[in-house]
């Protein structure tokens, strides 16, 4: 179980016990344990070994159950206390602030955690008084509501995880329920073990105890299933978020396709003048820490802007296209493999083509934007830029004559990071109801009243997340290379529209006489940036997806051989708004 709601405490904890195990002392069952059954396979033959050659094998041995010593020491005392401390545990974290918030709906009601408690201190006074057993059985009243109360338990803990959409979650509330919920399957676990219905259920119980004891010590330090149960309802969340702010990206009508292509275009503007300032700004005399600061800061406000004027940067939108995988789910309904697959190609499709006016939009403002602007600067102070570096910046899109492609890679990752940034931001926001604390905020109703107090907080709900996304996103971009040069690694990003215009800074720096291949090569090198930015950021973004809905990743292969057989029976729509109203049939698609 977690021992701490803290996930990064609870990650250290286990990658050190990894490696170096804990052991107690040599008189006890842990350190039994600890020596002999320590590997991830152990539970696996152990459990391969039959029923009935293990109640022969513990007869062979007169080995004692769990209920033979009436001892206030006994194992079945410190079962009954260990059932105790962890009702005890699970009611005090259940009545926290934050977890109460996740169920409005238990507000007016007695919690069941209590209710659980109380009764199961009345099974304990039963089993006290009890001279000739210390057991019960399972149709004893009392063990009855206890059944009624766990399951109340549980679905108190599903109920705040199912709200999570609603009033949003943060990492300490997700492992604080996680917790509760282990705990609850203890004591499933454990209940049980209180109940004697035939003399033969204390030699079952006693082994199955020591089933479940080999099980835990040889998983107690699974990182994977750890990391897995705690990412995958935030990743959940956070690709809720971004299936909806990304739904605007995506494009399907003629009308939707040119207005990306407009909002493009607007990206790219800026996006030239960055590419200026970023060459004005690698004159200055600073150290490699001022380069990053000021290439972050150049990025950073670039992008809030390309962002708050309503523009688009191509590639930022695959970091925010899970939408994808309402598409998937939707399809994992139906029975038909078929019709499931090809919703998703024909999905794939939209995206592909917004990827692709976004990509020319960006590339034929940004170069003639750059342009233009350093032909301005030589005219106004007869000085050429780019002059001494043309040869670099040209050299650096090719991706036989430098690392290019691992570079863009690279700017494809912090793509995708900037909409987990922004999805997780959105997430705490709502969770903490930082809107609704804006809006009523005396001091600023007092100083603004109340209308523009409310329009404040309006615009911090629908902006702020991807303001922040934007920032870290030009950190990113801005701070690699001197994070690079400082531990002597060759990292840096390309971005397919800082490509265009580095293209057109380094032909104007050569004052017009690039060679033809090296010209060849940048050129396509543009294309190829853009292509892998596009694979990486998107790819990251659907595994994600994928982890988040527990959706196997086998689907991959058939969703590829989907999307290839939908290309190659409509090519043209992965570039053109051809034919938007798709109907999926059992033999293929149909265009109306």
């Amino acid at each position: 179980m977690l021992q701490d709601a803290d996930f990064f405490f609870e990650l250290k904890k286990r990658v050190v016990a990894k490696f170096l195990p804990y052991q107690h002392e040599s008189d006890t069952l842990e350190y039994i344990l600890n020596q002999v059954f320590y590997n991830d396979t152990d539970p696996l033959w152990v459990q391969k070994i039959p029923q009935g050659q293990v109640e022969t094998l513990f007869d062979l041995l007169t080995l004692p159950t769990i209920y033979d010593s009436d001892d206030q020491n006994s194992v079945f005392s410190e079962l009954m206390m260990s059932i105790l401390l962890i009702a005890q545990r699970i009611s005090g974290r259940a009545l926290e602030t934050d977890v109460l918030k996740m169920v409005p709906e238990y507000f007016h009601y007695e919690s069941p955690f209590a209710a659980f408690e109380k009764e199961l201190q009345t099974i304990q006074k039963e089993l006290v008084t009890t001279t000739t057993n210390q057991t019960i059985t399972s149709d004893n009243l009392s063990y009855k509501q206890l059944e009624v109360l766990l399951k109340q338990c549980e679905e108190y803990v599903d109920k705040a995880f199912q709200n999570s959409s609603k009033y949003g979650i943060t990492i300490h509330v997700n492992q604080s329920l996680l917790r509760i919920r282990q705990q609850l399957s203890r004591l499933k676990i454990l209940l049980p073990l209180l109940t004697i219905n035939e003399e033969m259920d204390k030699k079952r119980h006693t082994i199955r105890l020591a089933y479940k004891l080999v099980k835990y010590n040889c998983t107690r330090n699974n990182l994977r299933t750890f990391i897995k149960e705690s990412i995958q309802l935030l990743s959940y969340e956070v690709t809720q978020h971004t299936a909806k702010t990304g739904e605007k990206y995506i494009t399907q009508s003629r009308g939707e396709y040119f207005k990306m292509l407009n909002t493009a275009m607007g990206g790219g503007l800026i996006v030239g003048v960055l590419c200026i300032l970023k060459v004005l700004l690698s004159k200055v005399d600073t150290s490699d820490f001022g380069y990053a600061f000021l290439y972050s800061m150049n990025y950073s406000i670039g992008f809030i802007s390309i962002y708050l004027l309503g523009f688009t940067l191509a590639t930022k939108q695959p970091a925010m296209t899970a939408a994808l995988i309402k598409v998937l789910e939707e399809g994992m309904k139906s029975d038909s493999s078929t019709i499931k697959h090809q919703a998703f190609a024909v999905f794939f499709a939209r995206v592909f083509r917004s990827q692709f006016i976004a990509f020319v939009g960006n590339v034929i403002m940004a170069f003639p934007v750059s342009l233009l602007g350093i032909w301005l600067i030589d005219l106004a102070f007869d000085y050429n830029i780019t002059a001494t570096k043309w040869k670099t910046m040209v050299t650096n899109l090719s991706p036989i004559h430098s690392m290019a492609i691992f570079h863009a890679a690279i700017a494809g990752c912090f793509l995708f990071l900037s909409g987990i940034i922004s999805g997780s931001v959105a997430n705490r926001d709502k969770h903490y109801e930082i809107y609704q604390r804006i809006k009523e905020n005396p001091f600023l109703k007092r100083s603004f009243g109340k209308v523009k107090a409310e329009k404040i907080a309006h615009w911090y709900e629908h902006k702020w997340a991807g303001i922040t996304s934007n920032f870290w996103f030009g950190i990113f971009m801005g701070s690699t290379a001197s994070v690079g040069m400082f531990f002597g690694l060759n990292l840096d990003i390309r971005h397919i529209t800082f490509s265009s215009g580095n293209l057109a800074l380094g032909l104007y720096g050569s004052n017009y006489s690039l060679e033809y291949g090296m010209l060849f090569w940048g050129i396509l090198g543009v294309g190829i940036i853009g292509l892998v930015n596009f694979i990486v950021s998107f790819s990251l973004s659907l595994g994600l997806a994928f982890r988040s809905r527990d959706i196997p990743f086998s689907e991959l292969r058939n969703i590829n051989v989907s999307i290839w057989q939908h290309f190659k029976r409509r090519p043209l729509s992965f570039f053109f708004p051809i034919g938007t109203n798709v109907k999926i049939t059992d033999g293929g698609d149909k265009t109306s």
